[in-house]
């Protein structure tokens, strides 16, 4: 139930409304039969990134992607269907419910061709609604940024968007924006990762960003996670899109801090050669990386970590090794970068190509052939060696070259002629 130049939010990827829902969950239990869920509770996605749950009273048969009318507060609204079965149970857990006197909103209809095209004229209102909002805003001096304008399915209802890093009184604003548009306002504040999200990008990893992609829960990040990753404590490498910490920080960290509960603190170890300085560490291989004070931050040394244990506990003692490192630690660092596979093909090697061709596969060039009946050919080079004389090669070696009349007199004599 499309019309012949629909607007889509997202990707045409769907076969039915031609737009792929931001948030996508993939339904592992759509081969299941609906069991659990009696009430035949149905997600809808609307614009971005703003999905809610629906109890489907009239047992509609609907398939996802369809566009449905649902209830609305006032009127109703165009959604597209996200999420059917049982798996929708478990979503409800994630993401908040809105109810009305605690029961679910309802669907009403399957979206017909009248409500599509007031849905469309809604949506071309948005940007322009937005732009003029914006200077309202500016107009009383607010300090907040409208990002984002959403219309309701029947045109008689907005939601604005707004960022604002402090409380904003925006009641005078919600009369002029009512009395502007003539519509039923409600404003709704986001985060910076929230409008991240609903505007979408791709992020420094080459793919789509996560809060626009699967992300709807945003826990805190901080540059504690970070520092058990060793990770340069760069702001302009560690901040997002929204310029907040990424996300993804907080993906890896716990299989750090599980590493990292038997490893020695970062201190300085004394040796006979000289007090060596802690520079950072590999958590996954467990070594330390050392240096002295005068190398720094050269002439860096792995050291194991139960090497720098052993090491901690003779420095407590008063005792000093003799060096960082024994020569049996070293040993085993060598056995341990040696790979443990053959390369027999050779395939997997970067410099393959670099290697210098095989000359023997070459044809060889063939020497011309020569008339029999041509008497001015030239006999071959190494004939005409060995019919040449000897004696001919000494004479002409034994011969002196003759001192042409041009070279010049001694300074000398050119004096004792001039005097005569």
């Amino acid at each position: 139930m499309t019309t012949g130049n629909p607007i889509f939010r997202g990707c045409t990827t769907n076969k039915l409304s031609g737009s792929c829902a931001k948030l996508d969950v993939q339904n592992w239990l759509k081969d299941i039969p609906n069991t659990h869920n009696s009430e035949d509770i149905v997600e809808i996605r609307f614009k971005n990134t703003r999905k809610d749950y629906y109890a489907n009273v009239n047992r509609l048969s609907l398939e996802v992607g369809e566009l449905v009318a649902v209830e609305g507060n006032p009127g109703h609204d165009i959604g597209m269907v996200s999420l059917t079965g049982d798996l929708v149970l478990r979503q409800m857990k994630r993401h908040k419910v809105t109810t009305v006197n605690g029961e679910l909103r309802k669907v009403y209809r399957k979206a017909k061709q009248v409500d599509i095209e007031k849905w469309e004229a809604a949506m071309k209102r948005e940007h322009e609604t937005m732009i003029k909002s914006r200077q309202l805003a500016v107009d009383l001096r607010l300090n907040m940024k409208i990002g984002d304008v959403e219309y309701q399915g029947d045109g008689t209802k907005a939601i604005f968007y707004y960022i604002a890093d402090e409380r904003v009184d925006f009641r005078q604003l919600i009369k002029v924006l009512a009395e502007t548009f003539r519509i039923r306002v409600e404003m709704k504040q986001i985060g910076a990762r929230q409008e991240a999200g609903r505007i979408g990008g791709i992020g420094p990893c080459g793919r789509e960003l996560c809060c626009s992609a699967w992300m709807s829960n945003f826990s805190s990040v901080t540059t504690v996670a970070a520092r058990y990753q060793e990770i340069s404590m760069n702001p302009q490498k560690l901040a997002g899109q929204c310029s907040k910490l990424k996300c993804c920080i907080n993906y890896e960290v716990d299989c750090y801090i599980n590493e990292q509960k038997d490893f020695p603190p970062k201190e300085r170890l004394k040796t006979e050669e000289g007090e060596y300085i802690y520079l950072k560490s590999d958590v996954f291989k467990r070594t330390y990386y050392y240096t002295l004070d005068s190398r720094a931050p050269t002439g860096q040394v792995a050291v194991p970590v139960s090497r720098v244990k052993q090491i901690m506990r003779m420095n407590e003692k008063g005792k000093v090794p003799e060096r960082l490192i024994e020569i049996s630690d070293i040993d085993i660092n060598i056995e341990k970068a040696l790979p443990n596979y053959e390369n027999v093909v050779g395939q997997d090697s970067l410099t393959r190509f670099d290697k210098p061709k095989d000359d023997s596969r070459r044809k060889k060039r063939r020497p011309k052939r020569r008339m029999k009946n041509d008497d001015n050919a030239r006999p071959p080079r190494d004939k005409a060696r060995q019919d040449k004389p000897k004696s001919e090669g000494n004479q002409r070696n034994n011969q002196r070259r003759k001192p042409s009349g041009k070279f010049k007199k001694p300074r000398n004599q050119r004096n004792d002629k001039e005097k005569e």
